[in-house]
């Protein structure tokens, strides 16, 4: 069977299969697929295809014997890799047309691989590919275009795409459009519709069963172990409050004279807070340890240091009440030095007390 034949043969084929799948989709009213819906499929198909090729292309040394265009016909496999990505691999075989007569018409061939990128994962794509094209010879070119495809139903689809062709080795560059028949094999993953029900007579009892809701926390009130949650409060199954830990600190740093123990009203308002702190959470305890500056000897500094750790124990309770059972003061002397330089900033810096709470709260998280 020459390509003439084949071709008329083919044509009558895809007309049909387009025909009839056509006649299914307005006897199923099919919707259109999802793109998800394709993924992982394979499908097969055939195509018509019409080629103008470039202008410098010679059947011969003759500049007389120049191609012009062609048709022909082709079949295709391709996969649907992702709802937005398709490789297809295609076989065509082309009766090309001379430009001026004393010349055989020459049949050719195209192989192509193309990799089409459907944008916003629906009907329109692009494409990009490797050719292997046989006109007079063999090479190999690569190709760019876009397309468009309808589907009649969840399986079938008819497309129309144009590519361009550029062959590196001669510069050539030729077009192509194609239409084309293609069907997915499977079962269409869609969800079957659900059966219509009858309707029934409202009873007086539906009323009872209507969900209730009071605090607009997403549990039903016959399910709610905690009411009146608060508002963008996140709850469990049962209605209650979700928390987490959320850690707190709070450091009080007091510095002295030279030789004294006395506190500066400065500090005031800072043991103040450290006092307030310790009301919110009463399940803390403090201890504050006093140190001193390098100077004098270490047994003056050591009971100096104590002095001082004690007059903010004593603030603490006499002052603002709170409980001495929760506090404990420690003297460390010249022990444990902030600055080692033997300069007056540095024994400024070294006269002071140091205390720390460090605890948890329960925070209830939001939505």
């Amino acid at each position: 069977m020459d390509i003439t034949h084949m071709t008329r043969f083919n044509l009558s084929a895809i007309t049909l299969a387009a025909t009839a799948a056509l006649s299914l989709s307005f006897t199923a009213v099919a919707e259109q697929p999802l793109a998800k819906d394709l993924v992982g499929k394979f499908y097969g198909g055939g195509h018509l295809m019409h080629i103008k090729t470039d202008n410098e292309r010679l059947m011969t040394d003759d500049l007389r014997s120049d191609v012009d265009h062609g048709s022909g016909l082709g079949a295709e496999f391709g996969y649907r890799y992702s709802e937005a990505l398709e490789f297809r691999f295609a076989h065509s075989e082309i009766n090309l047309v001379k430009e001026n007569g004393g010349f055989k018409e020459p049949d050719a061939s195209a192989t192509a691989f193309d990799v089409l990128y459907f944008l916003n994962k629906e009907n329109f794509y692009l494409m990009s590919g490797l050719n292997s094209m046989d006109i007079v010879d063999r090479k190999t070119s690569v190709n760019l275009g876009a397309g468009y495809r309808y589907h009649l139903t969840n399986n079938a689809a008819l497309y129309f795409e144009g590519k361009t062709h550029y062959q590196f080795s001669e510069h050539f560059t030729d077009y192509t459009a194609q239409l084309g028949f293609i069907y997915f094999f499977g079962e269409s993953k869609k969800s079957a519709p659900a059966s219509k029900i009858a309707p029934v007579a409202v009873v007086a009892e539906q009323a009872s069963a209507q969900v209730i809701d009071s605090d607009n926390d997403g549990v039903a009130d016959n399910k709610d172990q905690c009411a009146n949650t608060p508002k963008n409060d996140k709850v469990d199954s049962d209605g209650c409050t979700v928390f987490t830990q959320e850690n707190l600190r709070i450091q009080l740093l007091v510095n002295f004279d030279n030789n004294k123990a006395e506190i500066k009203p400065e500090y005031f308002n800072e043991i103040k807070e450290m006092a307030d702190f310790m009301k919110t959470y009463p399940h803390t305890k403090l201890v504050v340890e006093g140190h001193t500056s390098s100077q004098g000897s270490a047994k003056h500094n050591k009971k100096l240091s104590q002095a001082r750790a004690q007059a903010i124990v004593n603030r603490l309770t006499q002052t603002h009440g709170i409980k001495a059972e929760r506090l404990s003061a420690v003297g460390y002397g010249e022990a444990r030095l902030l600055n080692t330089a033997n300069s007056s900033q540095a024994h400024s810096e070294n006269r002071r007390i140091e205390a720390v709470i460090e605890t948890t709260r329960k925070v209830a998280i939001k939505q």
